[in-house]
């Protein structure tokens, strides 16, 4: 189950795992492009795929989703909690409520409500595994980041209190926590200025969504008495927040 699949980190995660042969119930907001991509993904790789078109903020949504699968559906090996956005990048001074609340209800209560709905289907089997996306923004806080970076620094205490707490069911949890990645990210953030969010990723090479899908890929595929609890991964041009090279 992959979360946030229509675009980015989730679109790429789903063509790795497709792949390698898994079914996929992927989920997202743009009910366009994910048919799209369900029927890409059906008629290249010939596995099942199950789209689910909700809003991750929404609890009722949610709810409405894993309760409508059946039981082959629910025996969901891994989860991708992907689904994610940063939106705006001022001082806090003179941040927007509105973006705050998203940023928030996506990163944060978001990833919560699907754990808290598929953890028990994976502890009923005793087997399964929960992948967190998070960010170098979890490990450290940057200038107008603030809330972006809050949000993502609860992902990462979430991640460690998941680890703890589905310990004794035999579930594995990790952390994947990039640096720049070059895809809707910042036009996001932008709110679609094109230009500004161009001009993010100028002077270097920054990580591509395959790259971070072929990690999350490595992560899922260890043997099951491997846990990956933590893992960042930066281009080669970034050392952290503050120091790049850029041409």
């Amino acid at each position: 189950m992959i979360t946030g699949a229509t675009a980015g980190i989730g679109e790429a995660c789903a063509h790795v795992f497709a792949k390698n042969n898994y079914d996929l119930i992927l989920t997202g907001r743009r009910e366009g492009r994910l048919m799209s991509l369900t029927n890409e993904l059906k008629e290249t790789y010939k596995i099942n795929v199950l789209p689910m078109v909700f809003d991750v903020r929404e609890l009722s949504e949610v709810k409405n989703a894993i309760d409508s699968l059946d039981e082959k559906w629910k025996a969901i090996d891994i989860l991708v909690n992907n689904a994610g956005l940063s939106v705006g990048l001022e001082p806090i001074q003179e941040g927007s409520f509105d973006d705050w609340n998203r940023m928030i209800d996506t990163n944060v209560k978001g990833l919560l409500h699907i754990t808290r709905l598929v953890s028990p289907l994976m502890i009923a089997r005793k087997s399964g595994h929960i992948i967190n996306l998070g960010s170098i923004a979890g490990k450290e806080t940057y200038a107008n980041g603030n809330v972006y970076c809050a949000t993502k620094h609860a992902v990462d205490s979430l991640n460690k209190a998941m680890r703890i707490d589905l310990l004794p069911h035999n579930i594995r949890v990790s952390a994947i926590n990039p640096g720049a990645v070059e895809t809707e990210f910042s036009l996001v953030r932008f709110k679609g200025d094109d230009e500004r969010a161009k001009n993010v990723y100028k002077g270097f090479e920054p990580l591509t969504a395959a790259d971070i899908a072929d990690t999350i890929y490595y992560v899922a595929s260890l043997p099951p008495h491997v846990n990956i609890n933590d893992l960042t991964i930066m281009p080669t041009a970034q050392a952290n927040t503050v120091y790049w090279n850029k041409n």
